[in-house]
């Protein structure tokens, strides 16, 4: 024990060491004594001169060793300033015939296997984590001289990034298998002849291949999954496509549009970023849709970006509030044009990514065929499960049965819960317990009426379609070509125009047919079904929980204020019945998923406003918010159009994720927030002063 002394005659460098007998005789006063006494000499007994001089001791040597401990830390730290460069990467020494040599390697640590004291095995693994090789550490050299490596080996924790040093040599190809997503060399080894920490790694993380780490730990959730490293490789390879195909295929410039941009009333709700100057603030784009035309304005004939978007809305799977998307646009351009330019894009991103060849050229369906055959406006059609109409065959019993509406349309699915011939048994069981669920509820619940659920089976009279009727029943065998079994699906509906993205019997096809895969019946569909959605009405009805443009005419845009009128006769509709006009707007569906919708716009400024002024019925005030674009295009903008791809959606549809979180380096939360980082954070007084800000009381 060393102890710093006090006065009494002892020079400040000189060393105390008092007997343990001492020691502990007077160790009452070291517990009793205060720090104070200690440093203002207050104590005079010699017990206390004892007890005084241990407490300067104890605060010597804590101060000593927080000196020591800063010391080691500067050192350490300027000692992984400077390393060597790898002589190779670790994924290249697959190779059985590679000489013997001296190599330098850059990696992370694995478990290491202590074959004896003297003898030591670990896996370094590659840079990104994909392969390792094996280390072979020696206490003694041949000449018998002790390895310092050895030892400096066994004082570093796994996943510690190092710079080894060491010869390169042929092993016995091993048998024992990867590192679960890490692939072994099994046909060379390195010999340790010098290992350099870079920095450390806590003892307090235990990752192992059962870890599992919540979104808080992002960055060990990416380090322990290689699907999600191996997603954003996948996604920047893709990104590297696009930026190819558009730039050197079609002569696309890539220009970067300012992401503070101004409040508009596009559609969406926008996220606001105030500023210092009193009552002004940005608005974060929900789209870079006013840029872009004004390029096309500005001689600017082929624009594109992978551009970060941003709306304030509901969260769902496939929803961020940040966002990427793959934006382009093309003066002297339809609606044709465009599409077909992103057909060649798509087909090479499946082919060179996924080896898949799509169709050429990809299917097309308009809004109201979609709606009507599949329920949607994105259907997933390697569903099948095709909806009919056929009220007008319906006795007047049964449709009250299913609808107390009126004049209710009434439609018609068949879905086949397996192969030919199923247990009508199995299917009842199925059905039942689907609409007794939570997510059956809805169905039950609708205002609208319930479905009207039948089982054919050939073995009741009918086939278990009584309540149709023979005429009904006979036209329901012929349009669905019922199996024993098969399930059909009878729903009412208003007797109005297709409106929105989805009609309920619809949904009940997306559900029902989840379910029976979710429980086994049935198998999850393959493969890729690419089209194109055309034809969408130009407006909409105005919705309560969507701002649209805020206009008093009763109708938002659809898609948003600058679609163009599909023909010459749309046009003269906007001046007769505004809610009959089709938009030359299109999106294109892979497996019931929007990738990415678009349009052509209008071009003319006068059009452009009389859209904003006379159909929407938007406040002057409102239509001023876009006066830049209506001064760009009264500049002589040519015709133009283009479209916007959702890049997370497209790469998570790709690689078969149900969510976008999943390709996504640093995605939100179900409630927008960033779990990592602690975003978004709460504004302090300081912050609300500076920007002007005053929280209002909740009413």
């Amino acid at each position: 024990m060393l102890l710093c002394v006090g006065k009494r005659g002892f020079h400040n460098h000189e060393i105390l060491r008092p007997s343990y007998v001492e020691i502990s005789r007077y160790l009452w006063d070291v517990n009793t004594l205060s720090a104070s006494q200690c440093v203002n000499g207050q104590s005079s007994s010699r017990g206390h001169t004892l007890s005084r001089r241990l407490h300067c001791s104890r605060r010597s040597f804590q101060t000593v060793s927080s000196k020591s401990s800063e010391a080691n830390l500067f050192n350490t730290y300027k000692a992984s300033l400077s390393f060597s460069s790898a002589t190779h990467e670790i994924e290249n020494l697959e190779r059985p015939d590679f000489p013997r040599q001296e190599v330098v390697l850059h990696g992370y640590l694995g478990s290491r296997t202590d074959l004896s004291k003297n003898l030591y095995f670990v896996p370094l693994l590659s840079k990104d984590l994909s392969h390792s090789i094996q280390i072979v550490s020696s206490a003694k050299s041949i000449g018998g001289r002790e390895h310092l490596a050895h030892k400096k080996l066994k004082s570093l924790h796994y996943n510690t990034p190092v710079v080894v040093r060491g010869l390169l040599k042929v092993r016995e190809p091993a048998a024992s298998k990867d590192l679960g997503d890490v692939k072994k060399i099994k046909t060379q080894e390195v010999e340790l002849w010098d290992v350099q920490p870079l920095n450390e790694f806590p003892k307090d993380i235990i990752i192992t291949p059962e870890t599992v780490f919540s979104p808080e730990n992002r960055h060990l959730q990416i380090r322990q999954d290689k699907k999600l490293r191996d997603a954003l490789a996948f996604r920047s390879k893709t990104a590297t496509i696009c930026r190819d195909v558009l730039s050197k295929d079609f002569g696309f410039t890539e220009v970067e549009t300012p992401v503070l941009f101004k409040s508009t009333p596009e559609g969406a709700r926008e996220f606001i970023v105030p500023t210092r100057r009193r009552g002004m603030a940005y608005a974060l784009p929900q789209s870079p849709q006013q840029f872009k035309q004004i390029l096309m304005a500005s001689g600017i004939s082929k624009y594109y970006q992978l551009a970060k978007c941003f709306r304030d809305e509901d969260r769902r799977a496939d929803r961020q509030p940040e966002f990427t998307q793959l934006d382009l646009e093309m003066s002297f351009a339809s609606g044709k044009d465009v599409m077909e330019c992103i057909e060649t894009l798509v087909r090479r991103l499946w082919n060179d990514m996924l080896d898949i060849k799509l169709p050429s050229p990809f299917l097309r369906m308009t809004y109201h065929q979609a709606m009507s055959t599949f329920g949607s406006d994105k259907p997933d059609i390697r569903l099948g499960m095709r909806i009919h109409r056929i009220g007008h065959l319906l006795p007047a019993g049964l449709i009250r049965m299913v609808s107390s509406l009126a004049d209710p349309i009434l439609e018609v699915m068949l879905f086949q819960l397996g192969a030919n011939d199923s247990n009508p048994g199995t299917t009842r069981e199925f059905v039942n317990g689907f609409l007794d669920s939570p997510e059956g509820s809805q169905f039950n619940d609708n205002v609208d009426g319930g479905p009207g659920i039948f089982v054919y089976n050939t073995k009741q009279p009918m086939q278990g379609l009584g309540p149709f009727g023979f005429e009904a029943a006979e036209e329901i065998e012929r349009l669905l070509d019922p199996e024993p079994g098969d399930l059909i699906v009878l729903q009412a509906r208003k007797n109005e125009d297709f409106h929105g993205g989805s009609t309920m019997i619809g949904n009940l096809r997306l559900a029902l047919h989840r379910a029976a895969v979710a429980q086994g019946l049935i198998p999850a569909p393959k493969g890729f079904e690419p089209l194109w959605i055309t034809d969408f009405p130009l407006f909409s009805p105005s919705s309560a929980s969507e701002p649209g443009q805020g206009g008093a005419a009763g109708l938002a845009s659809t898609h948003h204020p600058f679609t163009s009128p599909k023909s010459a006769e749309d046009v003269d509709l906007l001046l007769s019945d505004p809610s009959k006009v089709i938009g030359e707007h299109y999106d294109l569906v892979m497996n019931g998923v929007e990738l990415g919708g678009g349009s052509r716009r209008v071009h003319n400024a006068e059009m452009q406003r009389y859209i904003m002024e006379e159909v929407l019925k938007m406040t002057p005030e409102r239509v001023q918010e876009f006066s830049h674009l209506l001064e760009a295009l009264r500049a002589g903008c040519p015709p133009h159009a283009g479209i916007a791809l959702g890049f997370d959606r497209l790469i998570a549809v790709m690689l078969g994720r149900d969510s976008v979180r999943d390709v996504i380096a640093f995605p939100k939360s179900g409630k927008g927030e960033d779990m990592l980082v602690k975003s978004p954070g709460e504004m302090s007084e300081d912050v609300l002063k500076t920007y002007h800000l005053r929280l209002r009381e909740e009413e």
